[in-house]
């Protein structure tokens, strides 16, 4: 099993790679997020696995589960650089405007999501759309997904007001939807039962933020007095990987204590670690470019697993296809109005109000996680809630992407794509 574990992820690698080669060589202008999740659904269990071929891809969605730990990694590498955005220089400038938007766009894309499927249950009756899913799939479309934004960003070497504000925002994200998620679920599970449960809405939610928040600042802290130690960038960027490791692994821990459950957030921990570290290791700027180079492979190999983990089987139900097709559309008309409005009355440029929604609209890692938790609505609810978020995660990740990259670059926040430096300078070798 594990010479299995080592060669799918030599594929998945590989996979993701090539096809970005691919889209290059056909002139097709997508990001590399969505040639990584492209390979990924061709060398998964809906695409090679259907061909019963063994050896060259994931055949089951077991076999994918397997490498799951790729996933975690790779999510705390990516929250990690996220946090490393909050430096009190540019907070000064931004963090206000990140701060409200980042709430207000989240209750936005929540409240509309809710009215709109609200509507539909009275349309399609309640044994086809019951109101608890309507009101866990609203509090699901507060999430957007940091990895694919970063990705774009890095790729692209975006830069500008808009980039600035984006990534604070996603960062926050994370906090606000797990904050609506929890007791928009707890009041779906009271209107199963009958019974509202302030503890599991209220308590445990601020309480896992909390905790979470105070378990990444005391490591971020340690790590910078740790680094103070080591005199080669080397052996701090060793450090640094193997603290961001540490942080996934304390994250896992929940502690019962009496009624409250003591919980973490890995991807709110990894930011916090990102945020305090920034601030207070001087040579931090150094060690998260060393870092960005040394996790491209993992980040590469995460998309193409989260390509590969996309069930298309979604598809052959009508009933989520059409519950499917609302949520997309009113997620992302309040992503996109939520972002304007709130941006308007903050005073942002007019292309930070015109171009911000549209790159907050990339979905995965953090509504799967909610959906899973869903499961626990039991039934045909539980599913339900499941499939049209795996729906909207399959549409948001294939073209959330390039969406992002066209909205930085109408924004004039990308100056000149990569593979125009790449054509510049074979031409300019050629002449000489």
């Amino acid at each position: 099993m594990e010479q299995a574990i080592f060669l799918w992820v030599a594929i998945a690698l590989m996979a993701g790679l090539l096809f970005t080669r691919v889209f290059k060589s056909l002139h097709i202008n997508f990001p590399d997020v969505t040639a990584f999740l492209i390979a990924g659904l061709l060398i998964g269990p809906y695409g090679l696995g259907r061909l019963g071929l063994t050896g060259v891809g994931f055949s089951t969605m077991e076999e994918l589960s397997q490498v799951s730990l790729i996933n975690e990694a790779a999510l705390g590498f990516i929250a990690f650089a996220i946090g490393s955005e909050f430096r009190m220089s540019e907070l000064k400038h931004t963090g206000k405007a990140a701060a409200v938007i980042g709430v207000l766009q989240a209750v936005a894309a929540c409240l509309l999501v809710d009215i709109a499927l609200v509507a539909l249950h009275f349309i399609l009756g309640p044994e086809v759309l019951p109101l608890p899913v309507c009101i866990t799939l609203g509090a699901i479309a507060t999430a957007t997904a940091p990895a694919a934004t970063l990705m774009v960003v890095r790729q692209y070497k975006a830069d500008g007001p808009l980039t600035r504000l984006l990534l604070p925002i996603v960062a926050l994200d994370d906090a606000v939807g797990l904050v609506v998620f929890s007791v928009s679920f707890g009041v779906a599970r009271a209107m199963q039962g009958g019974d509202i449960d302030m503890i599991s809405i209220a308590v445990n939610p601020l309480v896992e933020i909390v905790c979470s928040l105070a378990l990444g600042s005391m490591l971020g802290y340690v790590l910078a007095k740790l680094e103070k130690l080591f005199y080669s960038n080397t052996n701090r960027l060793s450090l640094t990987i193997s603290f961001v490791l540490l942080t996934i692994a304390l994250s896992s821990l929940t502690i019962p204590a009496g009624q409250v459950t003591i919980s973490f957030s890995s991807l709110l921990v990894c930011m916090m670690l990102g945020t305090v570290f920034c601030n207070k290791a001087e040579f931090s700027q150094d060690i998260m470019q060393r870092a960005e180079k040394w996790t491209a492979p993992l980040n590469a190999t995460f998309f193409v697993l989260s390509g590969a983990a996309l069930e298309l089987s979604v598809f052959t139900a009508p009933a989520y296809v059409l519950v499917g097709a609302v949520y997309i559309i009113f997620r992302s008309l309040g992503k996109y109005i939520g972002a304007r409005e709130s941006a308007g009355w903050m005073g942002c440029d007019h292309k930070v109000k015109a171009y911000l929604g549209i790159t907050l609209l990339p979905q995965a890692g953090v509504a799967l996680g909610m959906s899973g938790q869903a499961l626990a609505l039991g039934g045909m609810e539980g599913l339900l809630v499941r499939n049209v978020t795996l729906f909207g995660v399959l549409i948001y990740e294939l073209f959330g992407p390039l969406l992002t990259r066209n909205a930085l670059m109408r924004a004039g926040e990308i100056a000149r794509k990569p593979e125009d430096r790449h054509h510049r300078a074979r031409f300019a070798h050629k002449q000489g």
